[in-house]
């Protein structure tokens, strides 16, 4: 059986209970080691075989699971393997083989960086969608959704891998609609013991994270919820009735 197990963010307390757990009973671990905190590692159980996927290539992940297939393995990804995980491949090529697989979510980078901000993403009267993407690079990125697409809606955004990209990223969300002003920020290596804040603006993307001397592991969020304006949520307005109380005002 594989478990695709999402470790979190970064922190290793970050996993979820499930996840540990099948951590903890795994005789085979493939995890990615250039984003995943080593101290996991420690929970595995004497015993375990750990191979860093960082190395590999696909036909090598599914061969170290063709050889123990008859063992539980773990195939541990960073934050939830649905974004940006690269899972859908793995698990096509298990069909194929008849090898049984299930998924255990886990905390996306972009929740770890909310949490990091201090921020909500969805504000009334500011923005109640969240476009979750990324700059178009070795991996091309559909021309509808493209930057200068997804930025005429003034959502707020949150941008992967895209922090060795960042003065043409400016330049797609200006050109897209947000004026050079917006507020945005760079988060890196969120919930990590090392993580930084950098707070600034679409224009001023790429001069922040230089001075910061941020290269990659970092998220890009932008859009007004990094401001100070927003109307109060009408859930827990007296003068708005739920299921669950009457309007007393």
């Amino acid at each position: 059986m594989v478990h695709f197990v999402g470790a979190g963010c970064g922190a290793p307390d970050l996993i979820t209970v499930r996840g540990q757990q099948l951590l903890r009973n795994a005789d085979v671990v493939i995890y990615t080691g250039s984003l995943i905190d080593p101290e996991l590692l420690t929970q595995t159980r004497p015993g375990c075989k750990l191979h860093n996927s960082a190395h590999m290539t696909l036909p090598e992940v599914i061969t170290v699971i063709q050889a123990a297939a008859d063992a539980e393995i773990v195939r541990l990804h960073t934050g939830d393997p649905c974004l940006y995980g690269a899972i859908r491949e793995q698990m096509d090529a298990l069909d194929r083989l008849g090898i049984p697989y299930d998924i255990c979510p886990g905390v996306s980078a972009f929740c770890g960086a909310a949490a990091a901000l201090r921020a909500e993403y969805t504000l009334p009267e500011v923005s109640q969608t969240v476009i979750i993407t990324r700059m178009a690079g070795r991996t091309p990125v559909p021309a509808k959704e493209s930057i200068r697409s997804l930025a005429a809606h003034g959502a707020t955004m949150v941008i992967f891998l895209s922090t060795g990209m960042l003065p043409a990223l400016s330049a797609e969300l200006t050109a897209g609609g947000y004026p050079p002003d917006t507020p945005a920020a760079i988060v890196y290596k969120a919930s990590w013991k090392d993580e930084k804040v950098c707070r600034c603006t679409v224009g001023t993307l790429a001069q922040t994270a230089e001075d910061a001397g941020i290269t990659r592991m970092a998220l890009i969020t932008v859009g007004n919820f990094l401001g100070d304006d927003y109307a109060l949520s009408k859930l827990y307005d007296a003068r708005f009735s739920t299921g669950f109380r009457e309007a007393s005002l």
